[in-house]
């Protein structure tokens, strides 16, 4: 009897830790792949090889008569307004604060500093980046919405997969069902998108600016998640 709970236990200690090493790794994955992602858009944006594409995808989205009128129904347009607003810093900002809230009556005191790392690294990061590369806004298509700062990378969509993505792994982990923590993954790369997605549409970022600011947040709020993930498997 004593023997089988031995068994038993080194069991359960070998997949736990084969699990929490396999998670690692695959965070390793996502973060190399986002920088080298990252640095191929930026390597093309710098030589100017994907200006055409940018602005081909941009004048799809427009009626050909009108540039000032984007293509589908009337209620798209508002929408897209809409949801670009969730990738902007005065609702990443009050999410922020409502989930420390949570996580502080919770007592989760390590995922308070996985969450301001995350959002507050991403700030900084994307701030930097668009000043250092520089590049200008769009003008091949006017804008439906004010928009004033350098465009590359494309700001809401680093925010949205820094802020989304590790909030969604935040609370799958709380759950114990597969399928509900499916669904919340999937809820965080779906908002994630459409906030992406909404730049383009509104015309106030170039593909490429989307895709790199999807690839830096990505691998920052990657890197931002191995870190926490590997000082909890190391703690003594």
């Amino acid at each position: 009897m004593i023997f089988k709970r031995k068994i038993n236990l080194i069991k359960s200690f070998t997949y736990n830790f084969t699990v929490k090493e396999f998670f690692l790794i695959l965070l390793i994955f996502f973060i190399a792949c986002g920088i080298l992602i990252f640095i191929e858009l930026a390597g093309e944006v710098v030589e100017g090889e994907v200006q055409h594409f940018d602005e081909w995808i941009l004048k799809s989205l427009r009626n050909p008569v009108d540039l000032t009128k984007p293509k589908g129904p009337q209620w798209l347009y508002p929408a897209m307004r809409d949801i670009t607003a969730l990738g902007g810093l005065p609702i990443i900002s009050l999410l922020t604060a409502v989930v420390l809230g949570f996580l502080y009556l919770q007592k989760d005191y390590r995922s308070i500093k996985l969450v301001l790392a995350a959002t507050l690294g991403g700030m900084l990061i994307v701030i930097a980046l668009k000043y250092g590369f520089g590049r200008e806004r769009p003008t091949v298509v006017p804008h439906l919405m004010i928009e004033k700062t350098p465009s590359f990378p494309s700001a809401h969509s680093t925010m949205s997969a820094v802020f989304y993505l590790p909030l969604a792994a935040l609370f799958a982990c709380m759950q114990t069902e597969l399928k509900i923590r499916i669904y919340i993954i999937s809820m965080g790369l779906f908002f994630t998108f459409l906030i992406g997605i909404s730049r383009i549409y509104l015309g106030v970022h170039y593909p490429t600016d989307v895709l790199a600011g999807w690839a830096v947040g990505s691998a920052w709020a990657s890197l931002c998640w191995f870190t926490a993930s590997y000082y909890n498997t190391n703690r003594v």
